[in-house]
């Protein structure tokens, strides 16, 4: 009792308060063992030994017994384990926590990586509260038809939690006016008709008004928000101070360009800038990659057209990569195409980006010449 109360205002309020509890035996429902086991561990040896499976049952135990260490301890595990699939549920779980910072980091991915973020299965388990938040956000970067097929998913397991039949008129009452929150008259005609036109969630009068308002002059009233989401503005890191091209270079014969980077701050990696043909307009085939300690983390296989002026060209990946800070990424593209091309000069080894700082060193995978002073790659592209 004398640990526990030193520890924790909660417990002395329980042992030695007004109200003490006079039993020899005090219950405590509401908290899972291993998370008790863990507040009594840390209380008794200061020690905080945290898991996946046990982190956010042991922060309810830290917020309600009020030690704010091991709090503060939970909500650090969580950030560095945050990730696309699992942010959704952190969010809803951020939020009962009143864990604004937590809250923030998770907006961060979610807004980033949104296309993950309402495809993973974590997002069919959040709240219906946090699923109207979600779907109302102005900055989630991705297709409105993304965010209606994720609106769809979470309505039918809504609905085996409900124990209802999962049918399109049940998958509507449990979404309530979530549903009027996708925006879909955003979507293209196409992507309307191949996929919400067919989905049963609408009334056939919706349905008809909606195709209606894409192809009328006198369009029809809608109940659905009108307007494109804002997304995200992708941010580009220039390495180079100058550019340029000679007759005898910069050539392509299926070597490899590439370049080391770190930031101070954690970011999303969406593409690269590339240099283009100095022989007037030329098509480009090119493997772009993403690698953290020679394991790859993303690649794309794509073509991208120079107009022939030393304008960078942006080549992107199939998803925007989380890249955290004051470690070494190496980017690299092996480009097919115009032999000749511009390159950049005069590199810089630490470029200031916003609020981020971007470190550069050479690359042992660069086998075309790329490296910090000159070369290819002159922009990342990033977001925030």
């Amino acid at each position: 009792q004398y640990v526990l109360a030193v520890g924790s205002s909660v417990f002395y309020a329980m042992f030695y308060g007004d109200l003490a509890e006079v039993k020899s035996e005090i219950h405590i429902p509401d908290v899972e063992p291993a998370a008790f086991l863990i507040l009594l561990k840390y209380m008794y040896s200061d020690e905080i030994d945290l898991e996946a499976d046990t982190v956010l049952a042991t922060l309810y135990a830290a917020k309600k017994y009020i030690v704010p260490a091991l709090a503060k301890a939970c909500v650090n595990f969580l950030e560095t384990s945050l990730e696309a699939k699992n942010a959704c549920v952190l969010l809803s779980q951020s939020r009962l926590f009143e864990e604004p910072e937590l809250t923030q980091r998770c907006w961060e991915v979610i807004d980033a990586q949104a296309e993950m973020a309402l495809k993973s299965e974590g997002f069919c388990e959040i709240d219906q509260q946090t699923l109207e938040i979600i779907v109302t956000r102005e900055a989630l970067n991705t297709k409105e038809v993304v965010v209606f097929e994720a609106v769809l998913n979470w309505a039918e397991a809504e609905c085996k939690r409900q124990g209802l039949p999962v049918t399109p008129r049940n998958k509507r009452n449990v979404l309530g006016k979530a549903l009027y929150l996708v925006r879909i008259p955003t979507m293209t005609l196409e992507e309307f008709a191949n996929g919400a036109a067919q989905s049963d969630i609408l009334t056939l009068e919706e349905t008809h008004n909606i195709f209606l308002w894409y192809t009328a002059a006198n369009k029809p009233k809608l109940e659905f928000p009108l307007t494109k989401r804002k997304g995200l503005v992708p941010q580009r890191c220039h390495r180079f101070q100058s550019s340029a091209y000679r007759s005898n270079q910069w050539r392509y014969r299926g070597r490899c360009d590439s370049i080391q980077f770190a930031v101070d701050k954690r970011i999303f990696i969406a593409g690269l800038g590339l240099y283009g043909s100095s022989c007037g307009k030329a098509e480009y085939s090119v493997k772009i990659e993403l690698k953290r300690l020679g394991v790859v983390l993303a690649q794309n296989l794509t073509k991208f057209t120079s107009d022939g002026s030393s304008n960078t060209f942006s080549v992107w990946f199939e998803h925007p990569v989380q890249v955290e800070q004051d470690t070494f990424y190496n980017v690299s593209a092996i480009l097919d195409g115009n032999e000749l091309s511009y390159f950049g000069q005069e590199g810089m080894t630490e470029v200031q980006c916003g609020k981020v700082t971007f470190q550069f060193q050479c690359s042992s995978d660069s086998t075309n010449g790329t490296g910090v002073q000159g070369g290819q790659i002159p922009e990342l592209i990033f977001y925030a």
